[in-house]
C-alpha cells in the first residue's frame, strides 16, 4: 500500500505541482486548501505524513494547524514549508513538533527526501510504541489539558532528583503510572521498579514482605526471602496505598527511611539499601495525621515532593485523546479497527467518571469487545454508561419537593451543559450547525461553549 500524503496549501498551483511530483514517485495524495479542511482530511483520509504550508490567509495559519494536528494525531509526522518564514517561525514550528521546515521555492529532491525521512520516523515511532505497549511501558500521560501539561512538566522536574515523592489522587487516576514515569525519567530508569500494594499486605506479614526473612525465622519460612526494599536496591520502590499501613508497619518504614538500613526477619546483621521511595495514596493524609491514624513524622518523610493528579471530571478535554489511546490498544489486541462516531465521544465527555481513567479504559474495552458494527455510536455509549455516575441534575429535574442536597453549582451546570451538547451532537451526527439549531442557539455561540467545556468539535468521525 502506497504511503499517503496530506498536502495543505492555499495555492492551488502548489498543490497541483507537488501532488504530481508525489504521485509520480509512488505516493497517494489528498489535498486541503486551508487548516480547517486539513483537520477534516486528517480524520477522513488517515494520512501517513502531512506537508503543511505556513501562510494560509485568512487562517488558521500553518502553526495553528500544526498545533491541532499534534493534539489530534501526534503519531503523524508533519513537514512544514514556507517562502516567507523567519527563524522564529522555524523555531516555533520545531517546538510544536514539526519534523522539518522546507523553504520555498521547493525542490523535488528536498520534498521527496523530507517526506521519506518523515515516513521512516513515523514507522519507527509506531514500532517503538508497539514494543513499549507489549512490555507494559506505554506512555501513561495521555491528554492535552493544561492539568496534564502541568503534570508532565512537574514530573520532568522531579524525576532527575533523588528526593521522595508523594502522589495523591482519587482511585483510578493513574498514580502507579505516574510513579513509573518518574522512575523511567530518572537516573535509576534502567534499574528495578518494585511495587508494593500496602493495602494488600497481611498485617502479620508486612515486615517479611518489606524487608525479607531468613529461613526458619517463623513457621512456614522454609527458605530465605528477599524483601521489596532489597529487590529495589539501586532502583525505585513504589509504595501504593501507603495510607493503609498499620501503626507498627508505619514505625518500621520510618526507621528504614531515616537510616537507609534494613534487616530481614530473623537476620543477625542489618544492611544498607540504596532505594528511592515513591509513595501514593487516595486518602487525606493530613486529616489522618490529625486523627492520629498516620504518623506525622512519616508523612513529613514521604511528602518531600508532592504531586496531585486531578480527577478525570476536572479535565474533560483529556477524554477524547484517552478514548483514542484505549481504542488503539484494544484494536491491536482484537486485530480489528475500533472506531467511535462523532456523537459518541462528546457523550463520554459528559459523564463524570467516578472511577476516573481506569473506569474509562474498562468502558472502552467493553464497547470494543461487544461492538457488532464498524463504528461505535452514541447509542452504544448510552447503553453501557452507568446511570448513577453523572453529576446531580438541576433542581427542575429533581422536583420541587425533592430533599435538598448540597451541590457545586458551576460544576453541576457545566456537566449538564456537556451532556446536552453531547446529545445534540449525537442526534445531529456530528454536524455542529444542526446541533446549534436543535439547541436553539447560533453556531458561533455553540463553538464558544464547546471550547469552554473542553469539547473538541467533531469531524466526520472522532476516532
Amino acid at each position: 500500500m502506497s504511503p499517503r500524503v496530506l498536502l495543505v496549501d492555499d495555492e492551488s498551483n502548489i498543490r497541483r505541482m507537488v501532488g504530481a511530483l508525489l504521485q509520480s514517485d509512488g505516493f497517494d495524495t489528498v489535498e486541503a486548501p486551508d487548516g480547517n479542511a486539513a483537520l477534516v482530511r486528517l480524520v477522513e483520509d488517515a494520512p501517513d505524513v502531512v506537508l503543511l504550508d505556513l501562510m494560509m490567509p485568512p487562517g488558521p495559519d500553518g502553526l495553528a494547524t500544526l498545533e491541532q494536528i499534534r493534539r489530534r494525531a501526534p503519531h503523524i509526522p508533519v513537514v512544514m514549508m514556507s517562502g516567507k518564514a523567519n527563524l522564529a517561525d522555524a523555531v516555533r514550528a520545531t517546538k510544536l513538533g514539526a519534523f522539518q521546515f522546507l523553504e520555498k521555492p521547493l525542490t523535488p529532491e528536498g520534498v521527496l527526501v523530507a517526506l521519506r525521512s518523515a515516513l521512516e520516523l513515523g514507522r519507527t515511532m509506531a514500532e517503538n510504541k508497539r514494543l513499549h505497549e507489549q512490555l507494559g511501558h506505554a506512555d501513561p500521560l495521555v491528554g492535552t489539558s493544561a492539568a496534564m501539561e502541568a503534570l508532565r512538566a512537574l514530573i520532568a522536574r522531579v524525576a532527575p532528583t533523588e528526593s521522595r515523592v508523594l502522589i495523591t489522587g482519587e482511585s483510578g487516576t493513574g498514580k502507579e503510572l505516574v510513579a513509573s514515569a518518574i522512575h523511567r525519567q530518572s537516573a535509576r530508569g534502567n534499574k528495578a521498579f518494585v511495587t508494593v500494594n500496602s493495602a494488600a499486605l497481611p498485617r502479620d506479614l508486612v515486615e517479611s514482605e518489606m524487608f525479607g526473612h531468613e529461613r526458619g525465622a517463623f513457621t512456614g519460612a522454609t527458605e530465605r526471602r528477599q524483601g521489596r526494599f532489597e529487590l529495589a536496591d539501586g532502583g525505585t520502590l513504589f509504595l501504593d496505598e501507603v495510607g493503609d499501613l498499620g501503626p507498627e508497619a508505619q514505625a518500621k518504614l520510618l526507621r528504614v527511611l531515616e537510616g537507609g538500613v534494613v534487616e530481614r526477619v530473623g537476620g543477625e546483621r542489618p544492611f544498607a539499601v540504596n532505594v528511592r521511595v515513591i509513595a501514593a495514596t487516595n486518602k487525606d493524609l493530613p486529616q489522618a495525621v490529625r486523627q492520629a491514624q498516620f504518623r506525622e513524622d512519616l508523612w513529613f518523610r514521604l511528602n518531600v515532593l508532592p504531586i496531585h493528579i486531578p480527577p478525570l471530571r476536572e479535565r474533560a478535554e483529556d477524554i477524547a485523546p484517552l478514548v483514542r489511546h484505549f481504542a488503539e490498544r484494544c484494536a491491536a489486541r482484537l486485530g480489528r479497527p475500533v472506531k467511535f462516531d462523532a456523537g459518541a465521544v462528546p457523550l463520554l465527555a459528559a459523564y463524570s467518571w467516578p472511577g476516573n481513567v481506569r473506569e474509562l479504559a474498562n468502558i472502552v474495552e467493553r464497547m470494543a469487545i461487544l461492538a457488532t458494527a464498524e463504528l461505535i455510536t452514541a447509542a452504544d455509549v448510552a447503553r453501557v454508561l452507568p446511570s448513577d455516575g453523572t453529576a446531580p441534575r438541576p433542581a427542575a429535574d429533581n422536583g420541587a419537593d425533592a430533599p435538598w442536597r448540597d451541590i457545586a453549582l458551576t460544576e453541576t451546570l457545566d456537566q449538564y451543559e456537556r451532556e446536552l451538547i453531547a446529545k445534540a451532537l449525537s442526534a445531529s451526527r456530528g454536524n455542529v450547525a444542526e446541533a446549534a439549531r436543535r439547541l436553539q442557539t447560533d453556531r458561533a455561540n455553540l463553538y464558544r461553549r464547546m471550547r469552554r467545556l473542553g469539547i473538541e468539535p467533531p469531524l466526520k468521525a472522532d476516532l
